[in-house]
């Protein structure tokens, strides 16, 4: 099969494999068998790394749910490629072009020779941050929970963030309440941002920070990954702030210091990570517009995160600018982005704005509610992102399958285009017909 064949279809056999774990009477903590759909809902949302869920994960699964679902999230975060480049290492097996084409999709490379080298980047660099991850958290929940539990919690949830998932079992203290029951604790917020950036920076960007060490000296995509970032992160929080600051709902009734952590940990989980620390439908509309774009916008290609992506964005930003002023080469650090780049750009927004948009009028009529609070969710879906205001558990039949193939379509289907941007026959087509002119504006 051709490599875009395999992304999808291995991905498909990942989350039917994962639904079916979850429909057996072992995944569920009642001892009762749910539904196929509520399996295969929740191994879209874990494969695909999203976070959106039907129910409380820590009340409706076992601990071998827990597992099944904490399996699905490593493979969806760092990709299937990566567990079976793995094998492959371990095995001292050479690859071969197709697996390095597989492999370079994986990663969002066009580069074949540097494939092998960030795949092990991608592996030994991954288990290291989440297992420093999770001793910091297991450290933090040891006084007040103990040892088995803080080392669940540590490991469960330091996976979760790392890959961008959104996944919690702090149901324990207080069903569907995420992070909020520890909004006021620097240490888990901090660690678990922390984790949501880092694995939201791509493999790319690691190797090249741990390789180069100097701004000046690295590639034009990682800095405007790094700057892209940063600004997204800081903008953000200072939006969310600004708007929440006085709701007693959500961040009015909370420390100077509180809200300050909190509009930043809302800015950077709404970056595909979907941890709340806050009630997301008591948002006003101003804030959860601007959590909206963020989770549209995503993080860095060749992550654990969703989204449109954050170079994706800045280069239609940038095209937007050039033809503003009446140009027509869109350049960043005297470089030229090259014009097949800018139409992949408009190609991939295009897609998921569509989609978004007439998802979110469907749900909107079909499960009466706001057309707010259903964008909201289609984009957090198509993002993989997994926040919501209350509406995921409102979804019909009809609209949460609708919603699984948006998560499929958000984790999956952009890597499959991207991968066909990726192998496109760039000859000139037989046959050109003449120009028409057209009046545009």
């Amino acid at each position: 099969m051709s490599p875009t064949r395999v992304v999808a279809v291995a991905f498909a056999l990942i989350i039917l494999t994962g639904g079916l774990l979850l429909t057996l009477p072992a995944a569920a903590r009642d001892g009762q068998s749910h539904s196929f759909l509520t399996g295969l809902f929740t191994a879209t949302s874990a494969t695909c790394v999203t976070g959106l869920v039907l129910g409380d994960t820590w009340t409706l699964w076992s601990g071998f749910g827990q597992i099944v679902i904490l399996c699905l999230i490593e493979i969806g975060g760092l990709g299937f490629m990566s567990v079976a480049s793995t094998v492959i290492f371990l095995l001292k097996r050479k690859l071969g072009l197709r697996h390095r084409m597989v492999m370079a999709q994986a990663l969002s490379v066009s580069d074949m020779a540097s494939v092998v080298r960030l795949q092990k980047w991608a592996v030994l660099g991954s288990i290291a941050i989440q297992l420093t991850g999770a001793l910091i958290l297991t450290l933090r929940f040891l006084p007040d929970f103990g040892l088995e539990q803080a080392a669940t919690w540590g490991i469960f949830h330091a996976v979760s963030a790392f890959c961008n998932a959104g996944f919690d079992i702090f149901g324990k203290i207080a069903p569907n309440a995420s992070v909020i029951v520890f909004n006021n604790d620097p240490v888990v917020c901090i660690t678990i941002m922390a984790l949501i950036v880092i694995g939201g920076l791509g493999f790319f960007v690691w190797e090249e920070l741990v390789r180069v060490r100097n701004f000046r000296k690295f590639s034009v995509y990682t800095k405007m990954v790094l700057i892209g970032t940063a600004f997204l992160i800081v903008g953000g929080a200072f939006f969310i702030g600004c708007m929440e600051w006085d709701n007693p709902a959500t961040l009015g009734n909370m420390e100077p210091w509180q809200r300050v952590l909190n509009s930043f940990f809302q800015s950077v989980t709404a970056r595909t990570a979907g941890y709340a620390s806050v009630d997301q439908a008591a948002l006003t509309d101003g804030a959860k517009a601007t959590t909206t774009v963020l989770m549209f916008t995503g993080g860095a290609s060749g992550s654990t995160a969703g989204g449109a992506k954050v170079v994706t964005v800045m280069v239609l930003f940038l095209f937007f600018y050039t033809k503003s002023r009446g140009r027509h080469t869109v350049c960043i650090f005297r470089r030229t982005i090259p014009d097949d780049k800018v139409i992949d750009a408009l190609t991939i927004t295009g897609l998921m704005l569509v989609m978004g948009v007439f998802g979110a009028i469907y749900i909107s009529e079909a499960c009466s509610v706001s057309f707010t609070d259903a964008l909201f969710e289609t984009v957090s879906a198509l993002g993989t992102v997994g926040l919501t205001a209350g509406v995921t558990t409102k979804l019909t039949v009809l609209c949460q399958i609708m919603i699984i193939i948006f998560m499929y379509f958000g984790r999956v289907g952009i890597l499959t285009i991207s991968l066909g941007f990726l192998l496109s026959n760039n000859a000139e087509d037989r046959i050109q017909y003449a120009q028409t002119n057209l009046l545009i504006g």
